[in-house]
């Protein structure tokens, strides 16, 4: 397991004072990043052989997000390796050990040049050791997007601070488009992310989004939920027959094609 300490900034909040679902995916993610820096495979090393890794999937299970000025624990273990694919999990903690939020996560390793999934060499499988995955739900990484009752937002403009070291949106970028169309004031108990395809510079992302669906994470959702309004409530008074099942999001190319999906569950 490799893990590192921090502590909730005020940069990483929302206006309740709690970190977003965007910071809680750029702490994982900068915990796999960390990693791989200091098991020297980090980016410039793979970017020496040609190759990059490509998340796919991310379901993270959210008990609490901490608050503001929270000394948190972050980690990161694989707990698979085969072919081009990497499975990973994350937590966060406290520095108590109450478990904020723990992830399953689909990494791909690709060809820098032609983008498309190479074979795991053993140098770094060597540099990863395996552990027991953790306990909570594994699913199906495709996300199935309603038929019908989609409504078009305003699109968004891929600019140069939305990439990362690929020349690609970073994964976290398309987590705090979508996140401005879920409820507000109420985190979600189950996040599910499915990238399907990467945006890049110039590139128009039209968000459609579909509120009160009923897919396979609200079950799985339903659970953590009604734990956490016995122990905190909503923070504006409403019931969880108030709130939204689920709410899917789109991010979608001019072609009508997803970049990204994102399904909440509450």
């Amino acid at each position: 397991m490799y893990s590192f300490e921090s502590r909730i900034r005020y940069s990483e909040t929302d206006a309740q004072g709690r970190l977003t679902a965007e910071k809680l995916i750029d702490y994982f993610q900068d915990c796999s990043t960390f990693q791989s820096e200091d098991g020297g495979i980090g980016v410039e090393q793979l970017r020496a052989q040609g190759l990059a890794w490509i998340i796919v999937y991310w379901r993270v299970e959210i008990r609490r997000m901490p608050r503001l000025g929270e000394r948190i624990l972050t980690g990161t273990f694989p707990y698979e390796m085969k072919g081009s694919i990497g499975l990973r999990n994350f937590f966060m903690k406290t520095q108590d050990g109450e478990l904020l939020a723990a992830a399953n996560s689909v990494w791909s390793l690709v060809s820098t040049k032609t983008m498309r999934p190479v074979r795991i060499p053993a140098g770094i499988t060597r540099a990863y050791p395996l552990e027991e995955r953790l306990d909570m739900q594994y699913d199906a990484r495709k996300i199935t997007v309603p038929a019908s009752g989609g409504q078009m937002r305003t699109p968004v403009v891929v600019k140069e601070y939305h990439l990362d070291t690929n020349r690609h949106m970073n994964n976290g970028q398309y987590v705090r488009i979508a996140e401005g169309f879920l409820p507000d004031g109420q985190d979600p108990a189950v996040l599910r992310i499915e990238y399907r395809r990467q945006a890049v510079l110039g590139d128009r992302i039209t968000p459609v989004v579909f509120s009160d669906t009923d897919p396979d994470g609200a079950a799985s959702a339903a659970g953590l939920q009604q734990n956490r309004q016995e122990e905190e409530g909503t923070p504006d008074g409403r019931t969880g027959d108030d709130l939204p099942r689920t709410v899917c999001i789109s991010l979608n190319a001019d072609d009508g094609k997803p970049y990204a999906i994102l399904e909440a569950a509450y």
